[in-house]
């Protein structure tokens, strides 16, 4: 199964819906974005952006979903920031704390950890 964004005013996702591998498949066999983008607008009698997203995550970096949004540029769905202080990863388009999550160990295995963003350390729920 395919994978396809709504995109609204910023490319922000509004919807993500499924479309069947058939839809999108040329008659070479090849996987065609065009096809899924034609399919779902002719579907919603719309001419709205449509972009496909991946499952798997095997382009444009991240799985959408309602509230990413399309970087055009990064050609990459980004997630909502999460806290003002984290930073986007470049690599892999997510959001990054900027004190790491702490390392889980025999003594902590069990804790809950929750941001917090006054003080911008990881604490034991």
């Amino acid at each position: 199964m395919a994978h396809f964004c709504k995109l609204g005013v910023g490319n922000i996702v509004e919807q993500v819906v499924v479309v069947n591998n058939e839809v999108i498949t040329d008659n070479d066999g090849n996987e065609q974005e065009q096809l899924g983008v034609d399919f779902l607008n002719n579907l919603y009698g719309t001419r709205d952006v449509w972009k496909q997203t991946s499952y798997n995550q095997s382009f444009r970096k991240n799985f959408a979903g309602k509230g990413y949004s399309y970087d055009q540029e990064r050609n990459a769905f980004i997630p909502p920031q999460p806290y003002e202080s984290w930073t986007l990863d470049e690599e892999t388009c997510l959001w990054t704390p900027p004190t790491p999550y702490p390392t889980i160990t025999d003594e902590n295995k069990d804790d809950i950890y929750i941001w917090n963003e006054t003080t911008k350390t990881w604490e034991v729920k």
